[in-house]
């Protein structure tokens, strides 16, 4: 019984930490509008080197020299995990060059929704409910009114095909990457440092190889580059690594509907974006999605 109640309150860490990550990606757009004239690889390439030296910094802080093996972490978790950062950014990147933003952000944004259902089809003892379906379709809604109503003209039918197909790339990697992560519990979440590490070398791979210029960042930009790379580039990544590996997982895919709900409200408040109507019902309709998500189950009778 007392194993039990350890492993429950283990995993409900677990989803605390993903939970952060989500409260830290809600910094990603105001963050990225004070880098605004920075190319995007670029800007992708120096976040996650800020982001691999603060890792390493702080590995060497907690656990000193032999800390630093986690920077030559298995091959297979590297790959795999490189691979779902990278690709989800360059990607995005691609969409946002094709499709006006307010398409590309929703059908990115179906990620969540994919969690959802994705550790429906996986899971075997981690059990996705009726009530993260139902969370995770309110938080879709929620997140649509949002987006939608920044940029009413046009359809997504009606957009570049190219830029659709990358936009429902990056929800399809994402969520793949979160839910087939638990694969790799055995890894601990400081190998993310080493991964970011390789991202920041694929990125300025693929900057000096797309992009047509460089930038130099002022202070303001480097400032926001430097918080950039240690929170939603950096903590968030490894506490979202922990919370995907030992969390409900499906809580966790209706909880990240808040992100973009409260990345809006931030923008509004440091003046980047207008406070509007639209704005309170999708923040009603995420809180609705959370609470019903995050509902407790049923007990269940002990067998005796």
């Amino acid at each position: 019984m007392q194993d039990k109640h350890q492993a429950g309150a283990g995993r409900s860490r677990a989803t605390l930490l993903g939970t952060a990550a989500v409260l830290m990606w809600s910094m990603l757009a105001p963050l990225t509008a004070a880098t605004r004239g920075i190319p995007p690889l670029q800007l992708l390439a120096e976040t996650f080197g800020v982001a691999f030296l603060c890792g390493t910094a702080w590995l060497l802080i907690t656990g000193g020299l032999s800390s630093l093996r986690w920077l030559r972490p298995p091959l297979p978790y590297v790959a795999f995990t490189a691979a779902a950062l990278f690709g989800y950014h360059a990607l995005y990147f691609v969409a946002l060059s094709l499709i006006p933003p307010a398409p590309a952000s929703l059908i990115a944004y179906l990620w969540p929704l994919l969690i959802v259902w994705f550790a429906a089809l996986v899971s075997k003892g981690r059990l996705v409910r009726a009530r993260h379906f139902l969370g995770a379709l309110l938080g879709l809604v929620g997140t649509a009114v949002l987006v939608l109503s920044g940029e009413g003209h046009g359809f997504i039918l009606h957009q570049n095909p190219f830029g659709v197909v990358a936009a429902l790339a990056c929800a399809v990697i994402w969520s793949g990457y979160s839910v087939l992560n638990c694969r790799f519990r055995d890894v601990p979440s400081d190998a993310m440092v080493a991964v970011c590490g390789v991202v920041a070398v694929l990125g300025w791979i693929a900057h000096l190889t797309i992009d047509s210029q460089s930038a130099r960042p002022s202070g303001i930009q480097w400032l926001a580059i430097a918080a950039l790379g240690v929170g939603p580039v950096g903590l968030a990544f490894v506490a979202w690594d922990h919370g995907t590996k030992h969390g409900d997982v499906g809580l966790l895919g209706s909880i990240s509907y808040a992100a973009p709900v409260l990345s809006t409200f931030l923008l509004v408040v440091l003046g980047y974006a207008p406070a509007s109507l639209p704005l309170l019902v999708a923040a009603v309709l995420v809180v609705a999605a959370a609470w019903i998500a995050s509902r407790p189950s049923d007990p269940t009778p002990n067998a005796s």
